[in-house]
């Protein structure tokens, strides 16, 4: 069993409404949903291109997945997640947008946002304490060769290679497109997330995520609001 750490809008959200019928699941619910028909692809491709982050759930990844350590307990790691949450003031990404990382589409952040740095980095570092080491073949599944020395030295640090100064905020919608192929479908994701897209996210609290066994949908364990930011005046 792993968990993690992400974002994603709360259930009923209107994103979250719009994103788990893109993907054709919901993770608050762990239920598959009919994906509707997407010009200029058939129904076969858009159930394929969507498979890898489907298993996910609409996510941001803030703490990648992880074994939790000896001593440590869900129940702990739920203590710590309601601390963290009570703890931590909910704020905007000032604007978000449909982007690609290489052939990955995604929701993204129109530029690098210091206040989301500094926030994905205290997830990174306030839930380090719950993660067991990773083995050896988790270690050989992220490729440390095709890494970065300094990817190499956060994945040995943190367990995940794109954290800190490398961490890139991304909310994954499609697995790898075809370079024929991506214009169309950016055509499609930018209808789709019209009404969410250069606009302002709020992150607004955050999930507790978990995979029953390697290879299982993640499901929303627990999801809690962050704590409201004070008025001005207040």
């Amino acid at each position: 069993m792993r968990y993690a750490i992400y974002f994603t809008p709360p259930q009923g959200h209107a994103l979250t409404v719009a994103a788990s019928s893109w993907l054709g699941r919901d993770a608050f619910f762990n239920e598959s949903i009919d994906q509707a028909p997407i010009a200029g692809f058939s129904q076969e491709e858009i159930k394929g291109l969507t498979a890898e982050p489907r298993r996910y759930g609409f996510h941001a990844t803030l703490k990648a997945p992880f074994s939790l350590k000896d001593g440590e307990t869900q129940e702990s790691l739920m203590d710590g997640f309601q601390e963290f949450c009570t703890n931590t003031v909910a704020f905007d990404i000032p604007k978000v947008v449909v982007g690609q990382l290489g052939p990955f589409f995604a929701v993204v952040p129109d530029q690098v946002y210091p206040a989301l740095q500094d926030f994905t980095t205290s997830v990174v570092q306030f839930f380090e304490r719950f993660r067991a080491p990773l083995s050896d073949a988790d270690m050989a599944r992220r490729k440390p060769e095709k890494l970065s020395e300094r990817q190499r030295q956060l994945l040995e640090q943190w367990g995940y290679p794109y954290v800190m100064e490398e961490f890139r905020f991304h909310m994954t919608l499609t697995g790898p497109v075809d370079a024929a192929q991506s214009p169309a479908m950016r055509d499609a994701l930018e209808n789709t997330f019209a009404d969410f897209t250069h606009g302002a996210l709020p992150v607004s609290g955050l999930g507790l995520f978990v995979e029953e066994s390697r290879g299982a949908p993640f499901t929303i364990l627990r999801w809690l609001p962050l704590r409201a930011a004070r008025s001005p005046g207040n």
